[in-house]
């Protein structure tokens, strides 16, 4: 290019188009830059007035459940920054601080009332909190309504009117474990003669006593239930053989337990020597009471004879321990009572290793106690089973008959109801829930039918009207008086009583210990 000559633009491909030194800009473009600013100004000027003056009404996805009214303003109670919400946030107030467990988890779900620790395994199945229970619908909304296809996820058992499996206590034949030789018949026909009743129904609950609510059945209790009709002073038991060096099968007299002086025989400085009559080497007691301090003493001692091998945390027990998981609880609480006992005949005794010794026990009976109050703590009810039922090695057949015959003859009174085996008392079963996955509601059930309506398995309308007791085949204490499935379904359907999931089961079983202070303190 020659010096001096005037440099000139290029052209856009072989079409030869000029370009120009200067962009030029269409007039509606720049009133579109215009306007967008504008409006991009009006629509923050509006959100910061909605933040601030209207509680963020546009930016939240809609006001809180009275349950969570209080946390309207805070949102990260419960919200994590490009997070979902975590069941760690839910814990921080719903459940207990330090719990091993939790009331609102899988885990406690999975213990929910069996008490088998080996339910506990993740499932891949499980759903956050926010899933059955999501928020922001409105203040009225109902989270704790679950819906059914939250359960069946898990549970695919379609509807309880199609899919939802018989009870088991019906589709297995479970027998219930009363322990008790018991008829309902002659019971219901003997009370309806004694108070007149016209109502076959009222006479149910002189022995089937409501919780306060009217929900359940409060546990069947000697004293309110059977002793106005049973053991009366003119009861007795046999002529037994009082025990000596030379006929080991025998009892012992009330003064050789007094002189003796074991653990919990405090009762013996306490009863009437003229309960007793004595003949030559035998010896009877009359009156006998329910839980004879003296009849279980003996009981006791006879079935150390027999079975010396069995497990020592048995003899803390006044009735044999059943396999009933159930059960682990009260096992406890009552070796625990027996425990008391013997600390409070030793309070007395002087000496400074001795109180310290009640000292240490005290500590650790409570300790036990606070233990138990937890509803997800593992309990083994096992440790109180009876252990090896290997009858003593060093007796002879007949020795062996000797002392079954004067067990046989102790419990003669205590056989008129209970059944006794390996020489001791078998344990009834007072709780009367057999249902006890399900919550069900007596109170609101007793308007629409009685109660043989529904509790039918026992003739007993047949035989009072009859006058007659029941053959025992038909008619003992084994027997599931209640209903299968089958009968619930009569009125809980699509277009009658309410037949959802949570109507009768709770996956939270536990719920009201989240309020319990106590529980906080410990």
């Amino acid at each position: 290019m020659a010096k001096g000559q005037k440099k000139r633009k290029g052209f856009f491909s072989d079409l030869r188009l000029p370009v120009v030194k200067n962009y030029i800009y269409p007039s509606s473009r720049s009133s579109l830059l215009v306007i967008g600013g504008i409006g991009a100004a009006l629509v923050a000027v509006v959100f910061v007035f909605n933040l601030t003056a209207q509680s963020g009404s546009l930016v939240s996805n809609g006001p809180l459940s009275s349950n969570h009214a209080s946390f309207g303003g805070e949102c990260a109670s419960c919200h994590t920054a490009f997070e979902s919400v975590t069941n760690d946030k839910c814990s921080l107030c719903h459940e207990k601080f330090g719990d091993e467990i939790g009331a609102y988890t899988y885990s406690s779900h999975y213990l929910y009332r069996s008490g088998d620790f080996t339910r506990l395994v993740p499932s891949p199945d499980e759903v956050t909190c926010f899933s059955c229970h999501p928020e922001h619908q409105g203040s009225r909304a109902s989270i704790i309504q679950v819906p059914d296809a939250a359960c069946t996820q898990c549970h695919e058992y379609g509807s309880f009117n199609s899919g939802h499996p018989e009870f088991a206590f019906a589709a297995e034949n479970i027998e219930d474990p009363a322990n008790l030789n018991f008829s309902h018949t002659q019971h219901v026909t003997e009370v309806i003669n004694q108070e007149g009743l016209a109502d076959i129904e009222r006479s149910c609950l002189y022995c089937h006593h409501a919780d306060q609510d009217g929900k359940s059945f409060q546990p069947i209790e000697f004293e309110t239930a059977c002793s106005a009709c049973h053991i009366s002073t003119s009861v007795s038991t046999s002529w037994l053989p009082i025990r000596s060096a030379s006929r080991p099968a025998g009892v012992q007299t009330l003064s050789a337990i007094q002189t003796r002086q074991g653990p919990g025989t405090r009762w013996a400085d306490a009863m009437n020597p003229s309960e007793f009559q004595q003949r030559r080497d035998e010896v009877r007691k009359r009156p006998v009471y329910h839980r004879d301090p003296w009849i279980l003493e003996n009981l006791k001692r006879l079935q150390d004879e027999l079975y010396p091998d069995r497990n020592d945390l048995a003899e803390l027990l006044r009735a044999a321990a059943g396999e009933d998981e159930r059960d682990a609880r009260d096992l406890y609480t009552e070796a625990l009572t027996t425990l008391e006992t013997y600390a409070d005949e030793l309070r007395s005794t002087p000496g400074r290793d001795v109180q310290k010794a009640l000292s240490e026990i005290d500590g650790l009976i409570a300790l036990v106690k606070r233990r138990l109050r937890d509803p997800y703590r593992s309990i083994d009810e096992t440790r109180f089973l009876l252990g090896p039922d290997d009858i003593n090695s060093d007796l002879n057949a007949s020795e062996i008959a000797e002392f079954e015959s004067v067990i046989d003859g102790l419990t003669e009174t205590c056989q008129t109801c209970h059944t006794v085996q390996q020489s001791a008392i078998q344990r009834v079963q007072k709780d009367q829930r057999i249902l006890f996955r399900s919550e069900f509601d007596h109170r609101v059930h007793i308007i629409q039918r009685g109660c043989l309506e529904c509790h039918s398995a026992i003739p007993i309308r047949e035989h009072v009207a009859r006058d007659s007791v029941a053959i025992e085949a038909i008619d003992y204490a084994g027997i599931q008086n209640l209903p299968a499935i089958e009968t619930c379904q009569t009125c809980h359907a699509p277009a009658k009583a309410v037949n959802t999931c949570i109507s009768c089961h709770l996956f939270h079983p536990d719920k009201s210990q989240h309020t319990n202070m106590l529980r906080y303190l410990e």
